[in-house]
């Protein structure tokens, strides 16, 4: 697993003091604007320390020490932000997207092997699992209780029950 997670992307400068607007990869604004420190590599060898941040419409508005005019920071657009996976709190029930990047997908009531998830998009009212199976195709399983019996990270496995007609080749 990897110890520095996505947490997000520099998308602009905001006025003329240095601040940059963020573009949130985590589910709330509310998680990227709480932020101390951010890096600017998946190594964390490249730490900015933030001065401050805050939520404004939708991304996160960060003051980052040491920068006080829009030439010091300009060169960070397009830059992703990346945090410590320590710096995170996660109930037992949710996982780092990351985590279950190609795990493998299994009908826990007949053994049918689907594939592995390649991508996790969010529809509203819930994440949405897409799974590649051995011939190419995508299948879309919507992450809800109903549908996903167990996640198991560590072993790679992940345990779903279709709902009736949610898949072409299940009765």
């Amino acid at each position: 697993m990897n110890e520095f997670l996505e947490i997000g992307k520099i998308v602009a400068t905001q006025g003329i003091k240095g601040e940059v607007r963020v573009q949130s990869f985590c589910d709330t604004l509310d998680v990227l604007a709480d932020f101390d420190e951010v890096s600017l590599d998946s190594k964390g060898e490249n730490f900015l320390t933030v001065e401050r941040a805050r939520v404004h419409k939708n991304v996160v508005v960060m003051k980052l020490s040491g920068y006080n005019k829009i030439e010091d920071v300009q060169k960070y657009i397009g830059k992703t932000l990346y945090a410590q996976r320590e710096d995170f709190t996660l109930d037992d029930s949710s996982f780092f997207v990351t985590d279950i990047l190609g795990i493998k997908v299994v009908n826990i009531d007949n053994g049918t092997v689907y594939g592995n998830i390649i991508d996790v998009t969010n529809a509203g009212a819930s994440d949405v699992y897409h799974i590649k199976n051995d011939l190419g195709k995508i299948i879309l399983i919507p992450a809800i209780a109903d549908v996903v019996i167990s996640t198991d990270v560590e072993n790679k496995l992940m345990e779903i029950r279709p709902l009736k007609g949610l898949l072409d080749d299940e009765d």
